[in-house]
């Protein structure tokens, strides 16, 4: 099963042909050209693949997407405020270096302790959230921010944190 990663949401409807604004968190102006599927999810963990027809640039963090079998104003409402999912591969094909999507696959480390691999960020209005696989069963969710960032190794794909005594003891 392959991993999703959620590059953004699906925020307006423009025009009368079902054509919606896809607000991207790729960190750069992309059109996502070549990108032939993304998802929606369904139920938590269960994702339908659905199809663009054409994609334009709007500016430097929104996409025009039209999607195959969606052609009214009315059927493109019912899409809006769903996060919009890529598979991993396809999410750092159009994620910039810099973006914050680029820290998935890292390894997140406290104080010399491997925590887990980041499986998703979350980007707040103050802060980025990420998402870890803490041991085999657990997921904790972990502050990015000036106070717990000490830093991003990219050479060795690592997340170097200081965390606050007994975060992660509070999400177990």
């Amino acid at each position: 099963m392959p991993n999703y990663v959620n590059i953004g949401k699906l925020v307006a409807t423009f025009g009368v042909q079902g054509e919606m604004i896809l607000k991207h968190n790729l960190g750069k102006k992309t059109g996502l050209k070549g990108m032939t599927v993304f998802f929606l999810e369904d139920l938590p963990g269960s994702f339908l693949p659905y199809f663009p027809l054409q994609l334009k640039i709007k500016n430097e963090t929104e996409i025009f997407i039209l999607i195959d079998g969606i052609d009214s104003k009315e059927k493109a409402s019912a899409f809006l405020q769903q996060r919009v999912w890529v598979t991993d591969d396809v999410g750092k094909k159009f994620a910039a270096a810099t973006a914050p999507i680029s820290l998935l696959g890292f390894i997140a480390s406290d104080n010399g302790n491997d925590l887990g691999e980041v499986l998703e960020v979350i980007e707040q209005p103050h802060q980025l959230m990420c998402r870890i696989q803490y041991g085999k069963n657990d997921q904790i969710l972990i502050p990015i921010n000036e106070q717990s960032l000490v830093k991003i190794d990219k050479r060795n794909k690592k997340l170097v944190l200081d965390l606050p005594d007994g975060l992660i003891e509070a999400q177990l």
